[in-house]
């Protein structure tokens, strides 16, 4: 569930959870931790989560050396909205084929867990076929 923030008309942000005011970089920490964060406008009840982490973004790149380089901003004002989707689907591609890797390297062992269990049941078989025969001789 996404922590709810509401920005108010002087674009201070208030944290609906902890009942106070907050800052980007406190929504930057949260977004760290791995919480998910939704950001609405108080007056128009508007979506404005993608301006904020822009705002967020931006901060972190003013008081720190900027994490993202000059030509990573140029092409993603150029291409807006597509440059990243594109950079995500090649990222998700590039999973895929690892995952794809990793369970190709993992299909041996099944293969061999598979007739190690074959070979089990065979040899119980045939345990117990020579019970019965030894036990037909006497």
């Amino acid at each position: 569930m996404s922590r709810i923030i509401k920005r108010y008309g002087s674009r201070k942000l208030y944290d609906t959870k902890e009942s106070r005011y907050v800052s980007l970089e406190r929504i930057s920490d949260w977004i760290k931790d791995g919480q998910e964060i939704s950001v609405i406008d108080n007056a128009s009840s508007e979506d404005v989560t993608a301006q904020t982490l822009t705002q967020v973004i931006s901060e972190i790149g003013r008081k720190k050396n900027a994490f993202l380089s000059s030509d990573l901003l140029h092409d993603l004002i150029r291409k807006g909205e597509n440059a990243v989707s594109n950079s995500v689907k090649q990222f998700q591609k590039g999973v895929d084929v690892l995952m794809e890797r990793s369970i190709g390297r993992l299909n041996p062992v099944k293969d061999i867990k598979e007739e190690m269990s074959i070979l089990k049941k065979r040899l119980a078989e045939l345990s117990d076929s020579l019970e019965q025969m030894e036990n037909k001789k006497d």
